[in-house]
């Protein structure tokens, strides 16, 4: 017996395991007709089927035969064997079974699990605000000690926002943005809002929401609401823009969008904030301090503006803003005639305003060669005219010297071939005085005793 049992158990399992595993899920939108086909079955009668379905529409299993019934309004089986939902509806949802005998005794089980679904109209934001109320500040600025504008500020928010709530004003402190309303969908879905198209979580503190699911008693369909209430802090975006999506309950389906509206950011208190301390002079250093630099060198200018936080700092040539990130240094390597001009800066912040610095000239002056007297005039035409002069002169010295060296030489060798010559005149005038000297001694000693 318990052998047995265990059997059965084990059977069953299977058995609803099988079924499972062989269900496919479908969807199908209200109102439409919907085909589910008994595999297995033969094509033309006479068959042996029968569908089971568990739906909203039954307390337990209903059996559908090829015969027809008082169902067939609702669900028929056709002669091919499959089932036919002319307009399904929400009733519908549920499970549905097929269970067919072909001709050869082979049994064939189908299974289905369906889901209905309804698209709503796109939502809408109804009742759209004009402006929203800025909360107060969650942070106090201090400068050596004294009590700056937004500390002051503050102060004057507190006692607005006390004031309001004894008089029973707390939806100031929440300024409504609207309700967005989406109406005659299935399954329900979801709301959510948007700010300048990043998601707009809820944290009960500066964002609120109050939603609102009804069923149609009738048709089952859902309508959805959402308010949205925001305090915007001091110093945010003076016009946020709002929108709002609907997203189905079904997987795979496109979530539907609103307009977006935009809102302008009042202050929270009738009276009106005070106003910002303008910047302290803001001060252009140079380097050079004259301004003036030789063709291709560097100029440094940077501005300074002692406030804190740091304000963001522009600069501005001849009267026209450079297309610049914000920086406090502006370096001009390389300095061309297009970098000569006026140049000023302009210095930001979110709390004192603007100012523009005092501006500076900066020009390229031309560099004189030593050497040259004062008086004269110096320039690339001129300097390249010089040297040209100044070539041509050493070459022409040292041609003179090298004509000087040849020319020298010349007369040495001269005076080597002229040696020989000399000596060769003195030995023959040597030899004639001897021999006019011979007669002269012979004639002397003839005349003697």
């Amino acid at each position: 017996m318990a052998t047995g049992a265990t059997v059965g158990a084990w059977a069953l399992v299977l058995s609803l395991w099988g079924a499972a595993a062989g269900s496919r899920n479908l969807t199908a939108q209200i109102g439409k007709p919907l085909v589910l086909n008994c595999k297995g079955a033969p094509k033309k009668p006479p068959q042996q089927l029968e569908w089971k379905l568990n739906t909203g529409r039954t307390e337990a299993w209903k059996v559908l035969s090829p015969q027809g019934g008082p169902w067939d309004s609702v669900a028929r089986v056709l002669p091919n064997g499959s089932l036919l939902l002319p307009a399904i509806g929400i009733q519908d949802e549920g499970t549905f079974r097929c269970r067919a005998m072909s001709q050869n005794g082979k049994e064939t089980k189908s299974s289905y699990q369906v889901r209905v679904y309804q698209i709503p109209g796109k939502p809408e934001i109804v009742d759209p605000a004009s402006k929203l109320t800025a909360g107060v500040p969650n942070k106090v600025v201090e400068e050596n000690g004294s009590r700056t504008w937004s500390q002051e500020w503050e102060g004057s928010v507190a006692k607005c926002v006390w004031s309001l709530l004894l008089s029973k004003m707390m939806r100031s402190l929440f300024p409504q943005v609207g309700t967005c309303v989406s109406e005659g969908g299935y399954p329900a879905g979801t709301l959510s809002w948007h700010l300048d198209g990043k998601p707009l979580i809820p944290d009960g503190k500066g964002v609120s929401v109050k939603e609102e699911t009804r069923r149609h008693p009738e048709t089952g369909l859902f309508t959805l609401r959402s308010e949205l209430m925001v305090t915007p802090a001091l110093g945010g975006a003076p016009h946020p823009t709002f929108s709002c999506s609907f997203s189905p309950g079904l997987p795979r389906r496109r979530a539907l969008h609103t307009a977006p509206i935009q809102l302008s950011v009042w202050a929270s208190c009738p009276f009106p904030a005070p106003e910002p301390v303008p910047l302290e002079e803001v001060q252009l250093v140079v380097k050079p301090e004259s301004g003036a630099v030789a063709l291709g060198g560097t100029v440094t200018l940077t501005c300074e503006a002692p406030t804190q936080p740091p304000p963001q700092i522009h600069w501005i040539k001849d009267g026209t803003p450079l297309p610049l990130p914000p920086s406090a240094v502006l370096l001009l390597s390389e300095v061309g005639p297009q970098d000569e001009g006026t140049y000023s800066c302009v210095a930001t912040h979110r709390s004192h305003g603007s100012q523009e610095s005092q501006a500076v000239s900066i020009s390229i002056i031309e560099t004189v060669e030593e050497g040259s007297t004062a008086g004269s005039v110096g320039g690339p035409g001129l300097g390249t005219l010089a040297l040209a002069l100044g070539i041509l002169g050493g070459l022409g010295i040292v041609a003179l010297l090298i004509g000087i060296i040849m020319w020298r030489r010349w007369r040495h060798q001269g005076e080597k071939r002229k040696a020989p010559e000399n000596q060769d005149e003195e030995e023959e005038e040597r030899a004639e005085l001897n021999q006019s000297e011979e007669p002269e001694a012979a004639e002397s000693n003839a005349g003697g005793p």
